[in-house]
């Protein structure tokens, strides 16, 4: 795994240097949009909705729109500059972990120890463990402050980072507000259904129909040759017919050239045997007056 964050874990007297690993990884089947007609890769363009022209990414910045139309202009050195806590997990306070909702967690983190943090490391997390306690804190990640906690999993140390309350929305659905008739009998039977499937979590019993699905498509796809190749010698081929197109109007444009010189030199054929057929009979017609 790949460290996307190092810094410190501010415990009492103690700086616990940590690296943050994600905890969690997708396993999408990439699929691209694509020309249906010969299987070439669609891209996007980042135009200019003003003057329409495509933007390179060095003349991009971020802005922020305000009523009227105008746009607020933030430059990434002005961003950077904005002050932002230090590479350090500042705990805040603890909860029961039973008292936070799994609501407001948003992405996990493994944290491992530097071999300088691995005491106090490991104290933090068995003073966690068994006062069965979360620690909540701040910390800094990707240009911003978020709110956090750390739980113990397996011996490690985990950080959740969680929603600012602006961030969790509230549901507003009328049956909250109904008076709905629910009898005795239906709810104990529901109950015992409840009952009759619970049982050990485990993930693996859950498979990705799906995904298993959409896989099993592709490969039949593939096994039945239902496949489209953009490659270079499609590319090669089409180049090879623009230019047998490019030389065969070159022909026909020369031969256009080689007639219209041969018709040219028929005309003054035929008008200097006109001039000269001309000529001729004036000196007959001038020899028979005189």
């Amino acid at each position: 795994m790949r460290a996307v964050w190092t810094g410190t874990i501010g415990f009492g007297s103690y700086a616990i240097p940590v690296k943050a690993y994600s905890a969690t990884e997708e396993h999408e089947i990439p699929l691209h949009q694509v020309h249906g007609a010969d299987g070439g890769r669609v891209r996007v363009k980042r135009v200019c909705e003003v003057d329409g022209e495509e933007v390179p990414p060095e003349e991009m910045v971020r802005g922020y729109p305000v009523p009227g139309g105008d746009v607020v202009l933030l430059s990434d050195h002005e961003l950077a500059s904005l002050p932002m806590p230090g590479r350090t997990i500042d705990i805040r306070g603890f909860a029961q972990q039973a008292d936070v909702d799994p609501i407001w967690f948003a992405k996990t983190y493994f944290l491992e120890p530097e071999p300088a943090g691995t005491k106090p490391y490991v104290l933090f997390s068995e003073a966690l463990q068994q006062s069965g306690r979360i620690a909540l804190v701040t910390v800094a990640l990707r240009r911003r402050e978020v709110l956090g906690a750390l739980r113990v999993r397996d011996q490690v140390l985990l950080l959740e980072t969680m929603l600012w309350p602006n961030e969790l929305r509230a549901p507003d659905f009328p049956f909250r507000h109904a008076d709905v008739d629910i009898r005795p009998g239906e709810l104990r039977r529901a109950v015992t259904l409840v009952e009759e499937l619970t049982g050990e979590f485990d993930p693996g019993r859950y498979p990705d129909r799906y995904r298993e699905a959409l896989d099993a498509l592709i490969r039949s796809k593939i096994d039945g040759a239902e496949v489209v190749q953009p490659t270079a010698a499609e590319q090669s081929e089409g180049v090879t017919r623009l230019l047998a197109a490019l030389q065969e109007s070159a022909a026909e444009a020369e031969d256009a050239r080689n007639a219209a010189v041969t018709k040219a030199k028929a005309a003054a054929a035929r008008a200097a045997k006109a001039r000269t057929t001309a000529k001729r009979a004036a000196s007959r017609s001038r020899s028979k007056t005189s």
